[in-house]
């Protein structure tokens, strides 16, 4: 398949052309553009960048940062052990420790020919809503598949079956600049073989999930919730074409639907409660929120197997474990922007705004003054993020619903420390299912509200991708 600038509606080259002429044009940096996270920014740019704790965190909180750290970073063990304080991993899980998916705290990537488990990438599962379910689909955003759940876990305890395995396969299209260069994108086709538990619900829908970056997530929970809000337009009042909604999703401590931040389609209100079903659903580890391992009735040995609940009722994951983890995951800092005094960045920067990018990556807030931990609150932070839903187009799609997010929907993805994925991850894989082998490839990918930005990107000559491309690896 190709596609080539000649045919793209008029309607649409109109648009991108009003785009650039109405763009703001930059010729410095802007006044702490480098700290992406204002007082928390981590100097740092080697592998380790992500793994920093924010740089404004006192020596004696710093302590329970390291202990959370080794929570995050060790492996559980199968319950029971002598090992009491990390026993309790599965019966079905997909990995044994956190870090195994978000490697050095990075960004995870799709199983290579040779892998016999996905690892770092997980399959969420689902089969369409029921009525009859309507308060199961309120708490849970979706209609489990019967017998296999939310979730496909690919490997499991001795005397468990795991639920399968998961093997991608690629179907190649092929775009055209309009100067004539080419650029070959890859579209995946999931394969789940070895089904231990009998066939899925013929309605199936899967969804491939790379686990994402952890850097910056207290500060994008600290943002006031009506800052989020204020850049909402369903219905496209100003008429750009883009029209973030934010999702409404069940919070388990609160017992309500709240806004939703995390997770790819934003199916998560908070740190908390992201590492809690974390916990579950890719270890197999109860928690106070999450009291029951993740078993389906259908998965007898799964349920019948022991667990690593104290005698006294208190859970795998105890709360001070939990609370320690949060600490970790909210306060990883986020390394400082290079280069944004560059001409070359600043040339990529404009064209960034040209295309009219940060319609969806809004640049810049500033947290509320009561954040969760005190060194989040009242700073000034560049994620390039809405947080909002947006419909991405059918080429993204993966027709699976999630509370209020359609099969067309994605969060916006925060840009921050994305120029250091390799570095930090060694690999350059982009997007929800990871499909994308490099930034432009990402790029080329957006569709529905951003293909007038993706069009307005076709037209750019090699100067123009390679300011582009600085200008994102600098973030």
């Amino acid at each position: 398949m190709s596609l080539t600038l000649s045919r793209l509606s008029p309607l649409l080259l109109a648009f991108a052309l009003t785009a650039c002429d109405d763009a703001p044009r930059f010729t410095q940096a802007e006044p702490g553009e480098a700290l992406s996270a204002g007082q928390a920014t981590v100097q740092r740019s080697d592998r380790n960048a992500f793994s920093m704790p924010s740089a404004n965190l006192s020596p004696e909180r710093r302590l329970d940062f390291s202990v959370g750290n080794s929570f995050f970073r060790n492996p559980w063990v199968i319950a029971p052990s002598t090992t009491t304080a990390r026993d309790g991993l599965g019966p079905l899980f997909n990995t044994n420790a956190c870090q195994n998916c978000h490697v050095r705290d990075g960004r995870g990537h799709p199983p290579g020919p040779d892998d016999s488990n996905a690892v770092s990438m997980l399959v969420r599962l689902s089969i369409p809503d029921q009525p009859y379910l309507a308060k199961e689909i309120e708490r849970l955003g979706v209609v489990p598949e019967p017998v296999y759940g939310t979730q496909l876990q690919d490997m499991a305890i001795p005397g468990v079956a795991p639920e399968g395995k998961v093997r991608v396969s690629y179907d190649r299209q092929t775009v055209t600049f309009e100067d004539g260069h080419q650029v070959e994108l890859r579209k995946p086709t999931l394969q789940i073989t070895q089904l231990g538990y009998g066939p899925m619900h013929p309605d199936t829908r899967f969804s491939a999930r790379v686990a994402p970056p952890m850097i910056g997530l207290g500060l994008l929970e600290a943002i006031p919730e009506a800052d989020i809000l204020a850049n909402e337009d369903p219905d496209d009042r100003n008429r750009d074409g883009i029209r973030g909604r934010g999702n409404r999703v069940w919070d388990d401590a609160q017992g309500k639907p709240v806004l939703g931040r995390f997770g790819w389609k934003a199916g998560q209100p908070n740190v908390n409660q992201q590492n809690v079903h974390a916990f579950a659903g890719d270890m197999g580890l109860t928690s106070t929120l999450q009291p029951k391992d993740d078993c389906t009735s259908a998965q007898t040995a799964c349920l019948s197997a022991p667990n690593g609940d104290s005698a006294n009722g208190e859970k795998e994951v105890s709360d001070n474990i939990l609370r320690l983890v949060t600490f970790y995951t909210r306060n990883l800092g986020v390394p400082a922007r290079r280069n944004v005094d560059a001409p070359q960045v600043l040339a990529g920067k404009n064209l960034f705004f040209q295309a009219g990018c940060q319609g969806c990556h809004t640049p810049q807030f500033t947290t509320a003054t009561n954040a969760a931990e005190p060194e989040l609150s009242g700073q000034v932070i560049r994620p390039y993020s809405d947080l909002l839903l947006h419909d991405m187009g059918p080429g993204l799609a993966d027709e699976r619903t999630e509370f209020a997010a359609n099969g067309q929907d994605w969060r916006t993805p925060p840009l921050w420390g994305i120029g250091l994925t390799e570095t930090v991850s060694g690999h350059t894989q982009f997007l929800h299912d990871g499909r994308a082998r490099n930034l432009l490839e990402a790029v080329l990918w957006h569709g529905g509200e951003a293909e007038a930005a993706r069009n307005q990107v076709l037209t750019f000559n090699a100067e123009q991708r390679a300011a582009l491309l600085a200008f994102l690896n600098s973030l």
